[in-house]
């Protein structure tokens, strides 16, 4: 998820003055000349009807999906970031290396052509007439025209070193531009994120102690019907398919997770959001995958929820902004939302978009 953070929703709690009837049957009060003021009681709180606590569940749904979308868009930007970062740094070590490369060509070549302008002021009549010998002259031009293959052929070494230099700073310039990108694109999902969490909690702060164990109870019913649901449409009686080797320690990673705190962005080991706790899961089985629920969405093979196993992972939303793992028996853990922990629930709890299978 990023990942994505599934729940519950908001409102505000609502106060109402009460009235105070002053007076007893039968009895009338004449208003005195000068009338005090009667001291208006204090407001007391009613309780939400389920009407309104359905609809905090429903606006804390939006708030910590919205936080979900963009936790995803933070991760997958971190992750840019780290890669570019990473790629910046071998161009830079390329330019050196070229640069030291160049310097020493140049040597090279400045030398070859001092040794030449040294040796090459007469005609070579005049150098056969002054040598000792014929095949002193032979042997000499042979050097001579050996020197200038060798002075040509580091002429054509120096350029291709110019022009990789020239598209190391090229491809170094670029890869900062697209890091800089990316850090605006982190920091303002990161802003998003801290928004709409402080709404939700918030939202939820402002709920009486009944009222939030009355929501607590309603976020419970709501998966449970959503999970009967599913279930009754016969898709588990289909599901039968058992866990790779891979997939059964995929498995065993994240079930282990259980009771661990939801942290956006964050995978682990003392918390998680959810694509961080699938794909860490992945990781210790020995098979990487990609961080957020949205990549491991686009680029993993999909399967049909019939064939199912152990290990897959269930993606949420139309967005795909939220990812659960399948460990059997029509059940995933998965990483809910913040204020909540690694926890298992229902596959169908949530709507699925589909499943991919990270090992095929």
């Amino acid at each position: 998820m990023g990942c994505g953070k599934r729940s519950l929703t908001t409102a505000a709690v609502a106060l109402v003055c009460a009235i105070t009837v002053l007076g007893a049957p039968g009895m009338a009060y004449a208003a005195p000349a000068n009338p005090t003021p009667t001291p208006t009681p204090p407001a007391a709180p009613t309780t939400k009807s389920g009407k309104d606590l359905e609809a905090v569940r429903e606006k804390l749904d939006k708030l910590y999906h919205d936080a979900a979308v963009a936790t995803d868009a933070y991760n997958a930007a971190e992750e840019k970031t780290g890669k570019q970062s990473t790629q910046i740094v071998e161009l830079a070590k390329a330019i050196v290396k070229g640069q030291a490369k160049l310097d020493s060509l140049q040597d090279r070549a400045g030398a070859a052509a001092r040794a030449q302008y040294r040796g090459g002021g007469l005609p070579p009549e005049a150098q056969l007439w002054l040598s000792d010998s014929p095949q002193e002259y032979l042997d000499g031009a042979g050097r001579v025209r050996q020197g200038e293959h060798g002075t040509k052929g580091l002429l054509a070494e120096m350029k291709r070193t110019q022009q990789d230099l020239a598209q190391y700073t090229k491809d170094a310039s670029a890869q900062w531009e697209r890091l800089e990108a990316n850090r605006k694109t982190r920091a303002a999902a990161k802003k998003k994120i801290k928004q709409r969490i402080a709404a939700a909690e918030k939202l939820e702060s402002q709920l009486e102690k009944d009222e939030k164990k009355r929501l607590a109870k309603l976020e419970e019913d709501t998966a449970y019907q959503a999970q009967t649901a599913w279930l009754s449409s016969g898709v588990l009686d289909e599901i039968n398919s058992k866990a790779s080797a891979q997939g059964k320690k995929a498995v065993q990673y994240a079930t282990a997770q259980v009771g661990r705190p939801y942290v956006w962005g964050a995978e682990g080991p003392k918390s998680f959001d959810c694509s961080g706790l699938t794909s860490q899961a992945w990781a210790s089985a020995g098979h990487p995958i990609p961080r957020t629920s949205q990549q491991q969405w686009q680029q993993l093979e999909r399967v049909d929820i019939k064939d199912m196993r152990p290990g897959d992972l269930v993606i949420y939303f139309g967005d795909a902004s939220h990812v659960g793992m399948y460990i059997g028996d029509g059940a995933i853990v998965h990483a809910p939302r913040p204020g909540r922990t690694v926890t298992i629930t229902g596959a169908g709890s949530m709507p699925i978009l589909g499943v991919v299978r990270p090992d095929k």
